[in-house]
């Protein structure tokens, strides 16, 4: 398959999807999605501060 066959076919896909949705549906999914762009972000934060803490007591000799 050819990439102009796979764009189109990727483009009908969606416009079909797109067509189905209803109003209340396509605001739902946009609150959710954005939902869960903060939640992913703030956990990779929470990770990521919790990783750097972890090696400083290592360093440290501290045990955890």
């Amino acid at each position: 398959m050819d990439n102009s066959t796979r764009a189109g076919t990727a483009g009908g896909t969606f416009l079909a999807f797109i067509a189905n949705l209803g109003k209340d549906d396509m605001l739902k999914t946009m609150v959710l999605t954005m939902i869960g762009a903060v939640v992913s972000f703030v956990v990779s934060i929470v990770l990521q501060f919790m990783l750097s803490w972890i090696k400083k007591e290592r360093r440290d000799g501290t045990p955890v």
